[in-house]
């Protein structure tokens, strides 16, 4: 396993629509494992392989629960409205309030290849649309409603 090099805002691939994955291999799941080890050293909720250089369909989400890990994931359903905070390990310097659905069903495939669905809500349901709209090169600061000012914590 290995850190990769995060993609920060102005650069041009995180602007791209990432590309199915077609076959899962080994070059996959050590995709999967290197972003989870990334996104665990930059204390994120979630990590789109677009913001390490990668355009595939491949996402890692861990609000608490342990990491999540999706292979070309498809929002199916989504219901009901969250605004809430949201930050990006790719935005560093921003946060701002973003409306997202409350609640989202995802169809993925797991590092198996497996069809599976997750139900997510609150700060599943966001990270799930936040890494998703990731693969589409949609940022969370096109969808800001009102920026936030970064307050550092004096000890």
């Amino acid at each position: 396993m290995a850190i990769r090099q995060l993609r920060y805002e102005g650069d041009p691939i995180l602007r791209k629509v990432s590309r199915e994955v077609t076959e899962i291999n080994d070059r996959i799941r050590t995709l999967l494992e290197d972003m989870v080890e990334t996104m665990y050293e930059h204390e994120g909720v979630g990590l789109a392989a677009p913001q390490i250089g990668i355009l595939r369909r491949v996402v890692v989400i861990d609000v608490g629960d342990g990491p999540i890990k999706l292979i070309n994931p498809e929002i199916i359903e989504k219901d009901g409205e969250n605004v809430d905070v949201e930050g990006c390990l790719s935005i560093p310097s921003r946060s701002g309030t973003v409306k997202r659905p409350e609640r989202v069903k995802v169809k993925y495939l797991d590092e198996n290849g497996e069809v599976k669905v997750i139900e997510g809500s609150g700060l599943l349901a966001r990270a799930l649309c936040h890494e998703i709209d990731h693969l589409n090169g949609i940022l969370f600061i096109d969808k800001i409603i009102e920026e936030v000012e970064y307050e550092l914590d004096e000890q």
